[in-house]
């Protein structure tokens, strides 16, 4: 087993890492290519050179292969995971056709034309009319057909950036069932493109041949081609593995299998996900996402932009923080630990409702982020505590949402993500969700879920259950402290289970009155 290694490939907003990791999930060597996370045009735009993504990709295997002693011949085979929702536009040839749009990217597309009266009936009886508009204003592939026809008409694939960058691999338009997270018509509940009579076929302005095959995780999409092979140096014919989007594979990675086992993720945007055999919609209407397991599901509840906020007041506020870890060789997160432990649990009162962006049902679209408490005896420091706390109260709503949905109890937590790197924010979420919580044994959780999904397709371990148990096992586990439980309790229950629905009608008066967010 010494000699054999996976290499994943992970795609994620900030960054491109090259990654190997061996069959027991220890991550042997790792190289880095940082991103220009997107350049805007316009307000609200967030695009980004999709061929320049695949520079980045060949960049970083160079790179990989210069700083490790590992020969590439005990490399077994390759997977792709990727940021979700990002979309790529090619012809015939494979030629990029417009920058990549981007998951974080805002625009909408005008009213749209109606839908068939019977769909119209069906959504109003529902009551689900708001969520249909909200879904074909959104997708990218309306606004393109609208407002760039000419590229819409040259557009041979539509493909998600996992399918772009498989397709630069082995020459083949091919993706996982795992990656179909977005504006597509996707069968969510049976894993497949949507059937002819599908709604979605109306709502969305694309054929069923500009999108590509999917496969299941696992499943073995092609091989390595003499042209990638020469700009990445991944040997030729290594096979290529289908996967699944960041947060699937981060998922799995964090060893979060079974359903009483939640991962949070601490990242741009934090999500609360348990994988499970069953399809259970977490908020009625909105299915579950494809797991990075062949057949599961991925119940999720996210909030947008979630550690987006961290870095925000990073930037805005802790320019001492940086400049002390520097001067004393640390970390800029151990410095922001320090600050964070200069604050009691509940940061004096001072409360924070962290809906930096609109949603679709839960929060709805008028929701704004919200900060109350506030007195002459708070700090920055306690406004950090507070980002952090408010983050972890969110995802512990989530939390029982899903129980409430899914009729099972979570009983453990597996962190990932950057945040799961800051010890204080690892305590508070113990404290705040009442159970233990445990870091993964490796920072990167994404790239170990693609490793799982070669090893369980190649047949190195027996299937996904074997790979993931062999591969994955608890980092340092935080416990609850009883007396800052208590206070999150209340604060949890009292507070800010009652924030939105007080806040709701005011954020309403906001929208009307300034005109964002734009409402439907």
């Amino acid at each position: 087993m010494a000699d054999q290694y996976l290499l994943s490939i992970d795609n994620g907003t900030q960054s491109v890492r090259a990654l190997l990791f061996d069959l027991n999930g220890n991550l042997a060597a790792k190289s880095q290519i940082h991103l220009q996370a997107y350049f805007s045009e316009h307000p609200g735009w967030a695009e980004h050179d999709a061929d320049g993504y695949w520079d980045a990709v060949a960049a970083a295997c160079q790179q990989l292969w210069r700083t490790t002693d590992i020969p590439r011949s005990a490399v077994k085979g390759v997977a792709v995971t990727t940021q979700r929702g990002t979309v790529v536009n090619v012809d015939r040839d494979g030629k990029v056709l417009r920058p990549a749009i981007t998951w974080l990217d805002q625009r909408r597309v005008g009213k749209q034309k109606p839908l068939s009266l019977l769909w119209r009936t069906a959504f109003k009886l529902a009551r689900v009319e708001d969520t249909i508009e909200y879904f074909r204003r959104e997708a990218e592939i309306n606004w393109i057909a609208e407002q760039q026809p000419e590229i819409w008409e040259r557009t041979h694939k539509y493909l998600l950036l996992s399918g772009f960058l498989n397709y630069r691999l082995c020459g083949r338009h091919v993706d996982s069932i795992g990656s179909q997270v977005a504006y597509l018509p996707f069968d969510y509940k049976r894993h497949k493109w949507a059937g002819p009579r599908d709604w979605k076929w109306e709502a969305l302005r694309v054929k069923p041949g500009m999108l590509p095959e999917l496969v299941k995780p696992g499943a073995i999409i092609g091989a390595i081609t003499a042209e990638a092979a020469a700009v990445t140096g991944i040997p030729e014919g290594t096979p290529l593995v289908a996967a699944a989007a960041d947060k699937a594979c981060e998922v799995i990675g964090a060893g979060s299998l079974e359903p009483h086992i939640a991962c949070l993720s601490y990242g741009t945007t934090a999500t609360i996900n348990t994988t499970s055999k069953k399809y259970v919609e977490v908020t009625p209407f909105i299915p579950p996402y494809p797991a990075a397991v062949p057949g599961a599901y991925s119940t999720e509840v996210q909030i947008f932009r979630g550690y987006w906020m961290v870095n925000w007041f990073k930037e805005q506020f802790g320019h001492l923080e940086q400049i002390a870890g520097a001067e004393q060789g640390m970390a800029p997160e151990a410095m922001f630990d320090q600050l964070v432990n200069e604050v009691p649990p509940g940061s004096m009162g001072l409360m924070l409702q962290p809906y930096w962006s609109p949603g679709i049902r839960i929060p709805g679209p008028e929701a704004k982020g919200a900060m109350i408490g506030f007195g002459d005896v708070h700090t920055r420091a306690h406004m950090y505590r507070a980002i952090l706390e408010g983050l972890a109260y969110a995802l512990r709503e989530g939390k029982e949402r899903i129980e409430k949905r899914s009729g099972v109890p979570v009983t453990e937590l597996r962190i990932a993500g950057g945040g799961s790197q800051s010890d204080a924010a690892m305590q508070l979420t113990a404290d705040i969700f009442g159970l233990p919580a445990a870091r993964a044994h490796v920072y990167e959780t994404s790239g170990l879920g693609a490793a799982i999904a070669i090893a369980a397709g190649l047949g190195l371990h027996k299937d996904f259950d074997t790979a993931t148990r062999a591969m994955t096992r608890p980092g340092r586990v935080f416990h609850p402290i009883a007396a800052n439980q208590k206070i999150y309790d209340q604060l949890y229950r009292r507070v800010y289970l009652n924030m939105y629905r007080q806040l709701q009608p005011m954020y309403q008066q906001i929208a009307d009155i300034t005109g964002y967010p734009e409402q439907l």
